[in-house]
């Protein structure tokens, strides 16, 4: 069974840290490329960072970047978002997403969709 869960989320105060992971099972993270997406209550969803499968490049939104880093840990078939210097604009629900990379290549990640499997989410709430 594919799946992709998400943990990490939880409340925290502004200039603060938190570490989301986003654990595979079914598949191997390492043949996907993986995106970081958000979604605030009353707005659309966001993308927040992406890595392609195969690249080292990441790439990071406007919103966080300098802020935010994406990691794998392919051992672990999991991948991290490591959120730093929080603020009360990053509060939403995050979730994880994966592509094959045999289909959009090794190189390929993006922050706007096209993403055939999604976690559940984790809430994450910025506020002092």
């Amino acid at each position: 069974q594919v799946q992709l869960v998400e943990s990490g989320g939880g409340l925290v105060q502004p200039g603060g840290s938190l570490r989301l992971s986003c654990a595979a099972s079914g598949f191997t993270l390492d043949d996907y490329a993986i995106g970081w997406f958000r979604q605030a209550p009353g707005k659309e969803r966001e993308g927040v960072s992406c890595s392609p499968s195969a690249d080292n490049r990441r790439y990071y939104s406007d919103s966080v970047k300098g802020r935010f880093a994406i990691s794998r840990d392919d051992a672990k078939n999991t991948v991290y978002l490591q959120m730093n210097n929080l603020k009360p604009e990053d509060t939403a629900v995050y979730f994880c997403a994966a592509a094959p990379a045999i289909k959009y290549g090794t190189d390929w990640c993006s922050l706007f969709g096209s993403y055939h499997y999604w976690g559940q989410g984790t809430l994450v709430t910025v506020s002092s």
